[in-house]
């Protein structure tokens, strides 16, 4: 499969609909800008992908005093509940203020710029896909 590679974002933007059904169908696109090059991919399908890699962190439940606790390793986001549906849907929220916290200002900070694939993952996600990814893994 060839790369799809605009020399300038001049170039991509020109092209823009071609970059975008590209990505769509699954080609490489990349596009430069200045010393830099940034992918273009289909969110599904880096969805699908990072929801499997060792980079995303897997939900661990924990059954305990009479409810249920679940967590993300080495990432600062936890979520209680008195049963496990609950836990689920506050882990879902503490997700999502994670991924604002992160978009806002944790990027820049070192121990929390290794999390850029789960807040891509969990960007790109629905709620109700959280809901089965969390449900997985107990």
């Amino acid at each position: 499969m060839t790369v799809v590679a605009y020399k300038t974002y001049t170039d991509a933007r020109k092209d823009f609909k071609e970059v975008l059904d590209d990505a769509e169908s699954g080609r490489p696109v990349g596009v430069q800008r200045r010393d830099r090059r940034v992918a273009v991919v289909d969110a599904e399908g880096l969805r699908n992908a990072l929801a499997h890699s060792r980079d995303v962190p897997q939900p661990v439940a924990v059954a305990e005093a009479g409810g249920w606790s679940v967590t993300l390793p080495g990432v600062p986001v936890a979520a209680d509940g008195a049963g496990f549906d609950e836990a689920i849907d506050e882990l879902v929220l503490a997700l999502r203020e994670y991924s604002e916290d992160w978009a806002d200002r944790l990027h820049a900070v070192p121990n929390h710029a290794r999390h850029w694939a789960l807040v891509q993952f969990i960007a790109y996600s629905s709620d109700d896909q959280l809901t089965s990814w969390i449900r997985a893994s107990e």
